[in-house]
């Protein structure tokens, strides 16, 4: 007999009064923060951005504790609050390394279920002096093992294109052991851990490669399974889509309606009134497959895996749409290096292959809900 898994309640996909003022507020913050001058300032610095803002955002607002429980210094909140803050710095295009630090290593964590590192990193991550990143997460063996020695364990091997890996204080690496994959906690020293830059497409969300060298290292949890931790990065992720998409989609308005040829307005012809509305109507969508991705994150809803993977399928398409119009309607300004156009584009494009492709998420949905794929005609 089969068990039936609790729906998850339409009204959690609406947004409450408590959320919309916490959208208000950080609004207000990014809008006098993370301007496209601030942006090109903050990529200049060594750590590519504001130290000062990111322990602002954690301590005056409180972002990084949100979906952290109170016992290990969070606010308590769910993850459908963290979504608010997330969409609202995909908006901004804020590049402080929220999604590696706030979701992946602290959710990494709190699934691993070892209350030691839970107690010892997740008060540091919610107040904002650790930042951290989950490296090793593909699927396949590890590129990296684990060896025990006389003093601890010890890693060895490579992982390559880490999400702020040349930043972070703290790496959560899935690394190889006798038993299998396990999840380690490291604190990169220069010496036993080098650390190398990449140059990205998206310079506003920095990766690199670490190389680890008898790096010293802690178990965390008793497995190196990574599903949800990846899972609330997906669900994160499409958050952050749709802010990005939201801001394409309204700067776009405001320039068509100032733009004029013909003595009128372009945004009155209708191929430029179509255009828009079917980037409306896929951000409502995109909406619609991320807060139900939240929804299923704050409920820790057996859905999850499904909805994350439509979330990130359905938001990568919007995004992609939408920072094309966003471009072209934008004429010839728009395809300038001036205009911040170009670094949404590129968010875009880094952002649909981060935690795996359309086809595959697809593919995966299919194999979830039992669906075989169909042979080519």
């Amino acid at each position: 007999m089969h068990r039936r898994h609790p729906e998850i309640d339409p009204q959690m996909l609406s947004e409450t009064e408590e959320q919309g003022e916490l959208r208000s507020v950080l609004r207000d913050f990014f809008t006098e923060t993370s301007g496209p001058e601030d942006i090109r300032k903050h990529l200049a610095t060594p750590r590519g951005y504001d130290e000062a803002l990111w322990k602002r955002l954690a301590g005056e607002i409180g972002v990084h504790g949100l979906a952290i429980p109170e016992e290990y210094g969070g606010s308590g909140y769910t993850f459908a609050e963290l979504a608010v803050a997330l969409e609202e710095s995909g908006r901004a295009l804020y590049c402080a390394p929220l999604l590696p630090t706030v979701v992946l290593a602290a959710h990494a964590l709190l699934a691993a279920g070892d209350r030691q590192a839970c107690e010892r990193y997740l008060p540091r991550i919610a107040d904002g002096t650790l930042t951290a990143t989950v490296a090793g997460f593909h699927d396949g063996e590890p590129g990296v093992s684990a060896e025990p020695t006389g003093a601890g364990t010890v890693l060895r091997g490579a992982v390559d294109f880490v999400l702020d890996g040349a930043g972070a204080n703290l790496i959560l690496v899935r690394a190889r052991t006798p038993e299998g994959p396990r999840l380690f906690a490291c604190e990169p020293a220069p010496e036993t851990c080098v650390r190398t830059p990449h140059r990205v497409l998206d310079e506003t969300r920095r990766q690199a490669r670490v190389e680890f060298h008898g790096a010293p290292a802690t178990a965390v949890g008793e497995s190196g399974e990574l599903t949800a931790a990846l899972d609330a990065g997906r669900a994160a992720l499409a958050a952050e889509q749709v802010g990005g998409s939201g801001h394409a989609l309204d700067a776009t308005v405001t320039f068509v309606a100032q733009r004029h040829q013909f003595g009128r307005p372009i945004g009155s012809f209708q191929a430029i009134k179509h255009r828009l509305a079917d980037v409306l109507v896929a951000l409502e969508a995109a909406r619609s497959a991320a807060r139900y991705a939240s929804a299923c994150m704050a409920l820790d809803s057996p859905h999850l895996p499904v909805a994350a993977s439509a979330a990130a399928a359905v938001c990568s398409e919007t995004f992609r749409l939408a920072t094309a119009e966003y471009v072209q309607l934008h004429g010839g300004i728009g395809f300038t290096w001036e205009h911040s156009a170009h670094l949404y584009v590129r968010r875009a494009r880094s952002s649909e292959v981060l935690f795996g492709t359309t086809e595959q998420h697809r593919a995966r949905i299919a194999g979830l809900v039992g669906l075989a794929p169909r042979s080519a005609a």
